[in-house]
């Protein structure tokens, strides 16, 4: 294990996002809003930890897998413990752990949230708030990559590390320009979000912030009633789009514009992603018609339910507790289900979905006939053995955790939780989707639960955003080895 190495990454981490607490800095000292030094602490903190990792540069820049695991998990605890200290500093969330989970919530583009009036805080929280969900939309060691003067040996295991899915695929030969390549459509579609809500109707710092939480499909919004407060249909269509946009693998995206674009019908899991997202909306726009005045209004409000639920942002136009138990049920699959690979959405994937179902055909077929030979194929292409393991560890893993958190979860000490509470609490936080059902429903926050509750749950998130197996290498006794 290089650890100096490790170091040495990770001060560059602390430097980037240091950079990035300049802007509401800025924000608070023109606003004048009293959180001025919340964002001062620690960019001054930052910048002496941050400076130091890189003067102790090692001479040895290699990285195996394992340590590109570490430096990913190790910098997402940091990241989230210094995205903290504005909120505890500042006084908006006057308890550190309430702090810490508001962090992690946010990096990790959950969205659930422990505030219960956000339009109380000052507007540089605000802007902190959302923005921490665009950083941790495609990931702050992406960010890192694209911007080094040279990829480090071993850059292709931080990459593999917190870009979502089975398979983290390069965009071109040189994985620098790929970073770069992704933090440019990154960008390029917020500006696109921002621009078109400015026309829907909001107002520039509205439309800014809730651009930046579409883009990490995160779900912080200005507004207690989330999106629904605006009562827009204009601008509902808008972040449902972009929602969706969002939710989709950025490689797609790069086909389109390199000339490709019919390689994108092709894919797998974009033309399932539609199916599983037109059978859903149509299937809760029948169900919760007994609570709207006509079939219309309850599409508009399954729609956007839908779309916001399976790309994992997390955004609210209407209570869904409220709704039929089958209309909720939809929700939570959708909620396991997750976005597709190489987005910013969380959840399982539906490419990992897909793998399975194949899986399970083929095993299904090798009992009935033990001599056939049938080879699994992923978008026309044969399927590796290791890609295909690796879905099952995951699911594996996956289970065990979801289990395992929302059990802990309902032991919560300040109030009972319920059934649906705590399991859809587990699978909120590990699908980073945000709200839930019953006490954690869109109209309710997290602040309620207890502080080890809040502990269990933001290390579900951070499992979540990193896709489970660099946080669990921290744990993992033989990590530590320096053979290892």
């Amino acid at each position: 294990m290089n650890l100096k190495m490790i170091s040495y990454m990770l001060g560059r981490v602390i430097l980037i996002i240091g950079a990035f607490l300049l802007i509401p800095l800025v924000v608070s000292i023109v606003n004048a809003d009293g959180a001025f030094l919340g964002f001062l602490v620690p960019v001054t903190l930052m910048t002496g930890l941050g400076l130091a990792g890189i003067f102790l540069k090692p001479k040895n820049l290699r990285m195996n897998i394992s340590a590109g695991f570490v430096t990913v998990a190790l910098a997402w605890v940091l990241l989230s413990f210094f995205g903290s200290l504005p909120f505890f500093i500042s006084g908006a969330i006057p308890n550190f752990l309430d702090s810490l989970f508001e962090s992690v919530s946010g990096f990790t583009t959950t969205g659930a949230s422990v505030i219960p009036d956000v339009e109380i805080l000052p507007v540089s929280i605000l802007l902190w708030r959302s923005f921490t969900h665009w950083i941790g939309g495609l990931g702050v060691l992406v960010f890192v990559l694209a911007v080094l003067p040279k990829s480090e040996s071993g850059a292709v295991h931080i990459f593999r590390a917190e870009t979502t899915g089975p398979k983290a695929g390069k965009l071109t030969s040189k994985l620098k320009v790929t970073a770069r390549i992704l933090y440019l459509m990154h960008i390029a579609l917020t500006t696109v979000e921002l621009i078109a809500l400015l026309i829907a109707g909001m107002s520039f710092f509205d439309a800014l912030t809730t651009a930046f939480s579409t883009a990490g499909t995160g779900g912080f919004a200005l507004k207690n009633a989330s999106i629904g407060a605006y009562g827009s249909l204009p601008i509902e269509i808008v972040v449902m789009v972009f929602m969706f946009i969002f939710s989709i693998n950025y490689n797609l995206f790069f086909l389109i514009l390199i000339g490709r674009a019919k390689e994108v019908l092709k894919s797998e899991e974009f033309k399932t992603y539609l199916v599983i997202l037109f059978i859903s909306v149509a299937a809760i726009a029948v169900n919760i018609l007994s609570v709207y005045d006509n079939f219309w209004t309850a599409l508009r409000y399954s729609s956007f339910q839908v779309f916001s639920i399976s790309s994992t942002t997390g955004f609210a136009t209407a209570d869904y507790t409220l709704w039929p138990s089958f209309a909720q049920s939809v929700l939570v699959i959708l909620m396991l289900l997750g976005a597709t690979a190489g987005s910013t959405g969380g959840g399982f994937k539906v490419s990992r979905f897909l793998i399975l179902v194949k899986s399970f055909f083929r095993n299904l077929q090798r009992t009935i006939r033990p001599r056939s030979v049938k080879t699994l194929k992923f978008d026309g292409e044969p399927m590796e053995s290791s890609v295909v393991d690796s879905v099952h560890s995951f699911f594996m893993a996956y289970t065990l955790l979801l289990v395992g958190g929302s059990l802990l979860i309902s032991l919560n000490g300040t109030f009972s939780a319920d059934f649906a509470t705590s399991i859809t609490a587990a699978i909120s936080c590990l699908s980073n989707v945000g709200p839930g059902l019953a006490r954690i429903g869109p109209a309710f926050t997290f602040a309620e639960f207890s502080g080890f509750t809040k502990v269990v749950m933001s290390l579900l998130m951070l499992a979540g955003r990193l896709e489970i197996f660099p946080i669990l290498f921290l744990f993992y006794p033989k990590t530590w080895n320096k053979t290892f």
